[in-house]
């Protein structure tokens, strides 16, 4: 089955799921949003997509905070 970002949460809550498959699927979901745009997408996609990414990147920091902590931190920069 492939996951989109509206099941995030639900990927967070799996119990049978490692936390690094959990992550690693979350990845491709961000992954995947940003290979979508492309040079026709509005500025407002972008924001979206950078929020919906950010979002992620929180769930993240709750299964491992040093990753999503990295991984919030190098977005800001």
């Amino acid at each position: 089955m492939e996951y989109t970002y509206n099941d995030i949460e639900k990927i967070v809550g799996f119990k049978s799921w490692s936390e690094k498959r959990k992550i690693d699927e979350l990845l491709r979901i961000d992954c995947n949003m940003y290979t979508n745009m492309g040079s026709d997408s509005s500025k407002k996609d972008r924001l979206e997509t950078k929020k919906k990414s950010r979002s992620i990147y929180r769930l993240i920091q709750k299964l491992n905070p040093e990753t999503g902590k990295s991984f919030l931190y190098h977005m800001d920069s």
